[in-house]
């Protein structure tokens, strides 16, 4: 397996309100970036979304040291909270409806294809690469050219 470094950020101008993800993937000299924006979206679907999209980017099973500064993103995976969400039909233990299922729904495969290493940063705390996100994100919000997000609903 390839091993990589992938830092992920999400943005939200309003919350709900336009959006943004900002990717870094990083294996050995090879750099990619990617960002992309959305009219009407959350911070945390931005946040997932950005992590969804540097997995769905890998052509092969990677080993990935994936770096993110949402607490919400991490803490779901790590702590195992996402599984027992799903376990119990997309319910949390507070028994109210877990959000953006569809969004978990395509992240889970692509846990069990790639071996993810989830790290929590602290945002805005001078990590290089997660400056370059959060930059990429937020200018992807505020792009001309925002696609809507279909899974979104107020």
């Amino acid at each position: 397996m390839k091993n990589l470094t992938v830092y992920t950020d999400g943005a939200c101008s309003g919350n709900p309100g336009s959006g943004g993800y900002g990717i870094v993937m990083i294996y050995g000299a090879y750099r990619k970036e990617i960002s992309k924006g959305y009219k009407r979206t959350t911070n945390n679907r931005m946040e997932l979304l950005a992590v969804i999209t540097a997995l769905e980017a890998l052509k092969e099973p990677c080993a990935v040291t994936l770096y993110s500064d949402s607490k919400y993103v991490t803490d779901s995976i790590t702590k195992g909270w996402v599984y027992s969400w799903q376990k119990n039909g997309w319910i949390k233990s507070d028994k109210k409806k877990a959000l953006n299922v569809d969004l978990w729904e395509r992240l889970l495969p692509l846990l069990k294809r790639h071996k993810v290493n989830f790290i929590w940063v602290k945002g805005h705390a001078d990590n290089v690469e997660n400056e370059r996100c959060d930059s990429l994100a937020v200018a992807a919000a505020s792009g001309d050219d925002l696609s809507e997000d279909e899974g979104y609903t107020d």
